[in-house]
């Protein structure tokens, strides 16, 4: 499973995680599922969102790039939408190439792409290491 380095493991102040630190060998990847996003989610959970997104975007692009070691939750919430797969789609693979889709991306989080006002998600005050934190 390749770990993306200087990905953020998770939403700094929140419980909502991004990275898993380890794949699971006895059952194989978690699947990824499409979830349907209602207009009464809790603001929370559309930050997070937010986050993900900000930081796929921030870290990859438009460029395609492997699942990896990130959380199959949080990529459930944005697949078919703002995160297409490349190719033929298995949602149990670690090496599954995601893309993200820019064009839905800023129809749905047009926050994201504004010069003046783009949300702080804390990243530099999180504190955490990939480095230090890895497979303890």
């Amino acid at each position: 499973m390749l770990k993306h380095r200087g990905f953020p493991g998770r939403l700094p102040g929140t419980d909502f995680q991004f990275t898993i630190r380890r794949e699971n060998r006895k059952k194989g990847a978690t699947p990824i599922a499409r979830r349907e996003r209602f207009r009464d989610r809790k603001p929370a959970d559309r930050r997070a969102d937010a986050g993900f997104l900000a930081a796929l975007i921030a870290h990859f692009g438009d460029e395609p790039f492997a699942r990896g070691n990130l959380d199959a939750g949080r990529l459930s919430w944005l697949i078919g939408r703002e995160v297409r797969p490349v190719g033929e789609f298995d949602p149990a693979d670690y090496d599954q190439l995601l893309q993200v889709d820019m064009a839905a991306a800023e129809a749905s989080f047009p926050e994201l792409f504004t010069t003046d006002g783009q949300p702080d998600f804390g990243w530099e005050d999180d504190g955490w290491d990939d480095d230090e934190a890895e497979d303890r």
